[in-house]
């Protein structure tokens, strides 16, 4: 596709387990040609970006700074608290993080790189109650938030949409449950390999504890996520602004098939029991999404199967044990 001028991205959070996917991504979609100032709260060497600029995103004169700086074609909008519990934990800063930190980011664009296209990492969660329907959720779907986490995320969305009124470029992306290696264990996934490693190990008794095993949701491979926004960048002046992309694969996995299938890859006998303090009371029965128009207008579409994802994310776990 040709491109009028060089591909300039700003991207926030790229400390975080998405960041180097998006790298990857925005350098495989867009062309080795493109430049990428990454930032994240927390500065320094980084093994993918090379330096990873410092910026807090609830600092408005820092963000505003940093964009006036780096003029950026392209803004990706990651910085965010990834863990559902980080967030319920100290939900005023969740607050400051996700709405403040946005807005903050929203205006310096429309006031230091007018032109730029603001590509922002929402969430599948801020549909929450929707999703007791059972049916896949399109973009169409009532914002329902059942918990500080998604209700911040989903008012993060619906500032910026109405800040596309006065000329923000903004493509407003609502990824749905993904994971690979280098996630924490904070997330089931990670967290299920985890304790398969480490009693592969000897490290750890062979029992391993978990919360809900039917709950189902809809996964993605971090790299197929990553790819998603690579592609919001690159067909951006194609779109109309105020875009809103779910990103899933529209499957819905059992969580105790899930930890089937990474024990299944295991080398030793492991039993499991269920934890009461893993079991969450508000947690939705299944979550599903309906990713079509990302298929229409992107030209998206997952190309790992989550069976490879669990694989990887298993041996990524290994490795850590194995380095620890």
């Amino acid at each position: 596709m040709a491109r009028e001028a060089p591909v300039r991205v700003f991207l926030t959070g790229a400390n975080g387990f998405v960041g180097p996917y998006v790298y990857d991504a925005l350098r495989s979609v867009c062309g080795d040609d493109i430049a990428i100032a990454a930032t994240s709260k927390y500065g320094g060497p980084h093994p993918v970006f090379g330096e990873v600029d410092e910026l807090d995103v609830t600092d408005p004169a820092a963000v505003k700074d940093a964009i006036a700086r780096h003029r950026p074609t392209h803004v990706v909008h990651l910085a965010a608290l990834a863990a559902l519990d980080a967030a319920q934990a100290d939900p005023r800063n969740t607050w400051r993080i996700h709405v403040d930190g946005a807005l903050n980011v929203a205006n310096a664009v429309l006031d230091k790189a007018p032109e730029a296209w603001l590509i922002h990492v929402g969430s599948g969660l801020v549909y929450g109650e929707s999703a007791k329907t059972g049916r896949p959720l399109d973009e169409s779907t009532l914002l329902a938030p059942i918990d500080d986490y998604a209700a911040t995320k989903a008012a993060a969305d619906l500032a910026l949409g109405a800040l596309s009124y006065r000329g923000l470029k903004c493509v407003r992306m609502r990824p749905f449950n993904h994971t690979g290696p280098g996630q924490t264990g904070a997330f089931a996934v990670p967290a299920f390999a985890m304790q398969i490693a480490r009693i592969e190990a000897g490290l750890a008794a062979p029992v391993i504890r978990v919360g809900n095993l039917d709950a189902r949701r809809d996964f993605l491979d971090a790299r197929d996520i990553a790819d998603a926004y690579a592609r919001a960048v690159l067909r951006s002046r194609d779109l109309a602004p105020n875009t809103i992309f779910n990103v899933a694969s529209g499957v819905s996995w059992r969580m105790g098939d899930i930890l089937d299938l990474l024990l299944a890859r295991s080398s030793v006998k492991i039993v499991v029991e269920q934890d009461p303090l893993r079991m969450r009371p508000s947690d939705l029965p299944c979550i599903v999404g309906d990713a079509s128009r990302a298929r229409t207008l992107l030209g998206w579409a997952p190309q790992y199967s989550f069976e490879e994802t669990l694989a990887a994310v298993l041996e990524d776990c290994r490795a850590r044990v194995a380095q620890a």
